[in-house]
């Protein structure tokens, strides 16, 4: 009877050691492995350790399918852990799936912490996002109960507390994944508002400001009727015939007086830039009333 109950626990601390029967012996392999100097040899033997627990290591990336990564990619991210941990694995120190299920599940992780995000954020800011994630669930859970809104970041009460911390972990929630740029925001509008609609484009009033601001000096030094004859020619779209018809003077006069102020404006244009490179600060001029 003794007998029996003893090959029974046997039977039964096996059968719970390794319940997925993808463990494979290898404890021989293993002290052979450890006497083994770098070298071909050697390389074969890992390879063959490898493809004897590879079963193991594909099994801990199923755990992690359905997060946005192919099963294809997590089994080599599993398979880079278990050739890490068979190459650094110490018979003396315990059993190796002890060592090596840590292993390919912390390799697993990394991947998902470095190579996943769209938006990257602190490693402290993940750590909040699946704690808030957590959290957020349980609460909707709950019959009637509702996650708590954080605090207002403007509050200087709540800077550095958990409620700040709560809004830093929600935000991050919103980096995992990027939206595309055709995703629909806007399901009032019949004739659909994606969010490449709000992005902005160059605008080339900025560069006609800037030069605007570098001949008014220039400007204010012409003689009265040169300053009309451009205005008149840049600003009122008129031709140089109408012009001199409109002040009585021929057209050839007043293409050169174009020219002449043209090039006068320019000049004093370049002379202000090349000053104010040199020049030491000065206040703004009081506003003009």
């Amino acid at each position: 009877m003794l007998t029996d109950l003893t090959a029974y626990s046997a039977r039964r601390r096996s059968s719970t050691r390794h319940p997925h029967n993808d463990a494979p012996d290898t404890a021989a392999d293993f002290a052979r492995l450890a006497a083994l100097e770098d070298g071909p040899e050697r390389e074969l033997l890992c390879e063959e350790i490898v493809e004897a627990w590879l079963p193991m290591a594909h099994r801990i990336a199923g755990r992690f399918r359905n997060k946005g990564e192919s099963l294809e990619d997590l089994q080599q991210v599993a398979a880079m852990g278990l050739v890490k941990a068979v190459n650094r694995y110490e018979p003396g120190r315990g059993a190796f799936e002890s060592y090596a299920v840590p292993t390919i599940t912390g390799e697993l992780r990394r991947h998902f912490r470095d190579r996943m995000w769209d938006v990257r954020v602190p490693r402290r800011v993940q750590e909040l996002r699946n704690k808030v994630r957590v959290a957020r669930r349980e609460l909707l859970d709950r019959p009637g109960q509702r996650p708590r809104a954080p605090a207002s970041p403007s509050s200087p009460s709540t800077r550095g507390s958990p409620e700040d911390e709560v809004k830093d972990g929600m935000e991050a929630m919103e980096g995992y994944s990027a939206l595309s740029l055709d995703a629909e925001i806007s399901s009032a509008d019949p004739d659909g508002f994606s969010l490449a609609d709000t992005l902005g484009a160059p605008d080339p009033a900025y560069d006609c400001i800037t030069d605007r601001e570098a001949a008014k000096a220039g400007l204010r030094q012409l003689p009265e009727r040169e300053r009309t004859i451009l205005y008149l020619r840049f600003f009122e779209d008129m031709t140089q015939s109408r012009i001199a018809e409109e002040l009585g003077i021929s057209q050839m006069h007043v293409s050169r007086l174009v020219s002449r102020s043209c090039a006068r404006v320019r000049a004093e244009a370049d002379a202000g830039y090349d000053g104010a490179e040199h020049a030491p600060p000065r206040d703004p001029p009081a506003p003009q009333p």
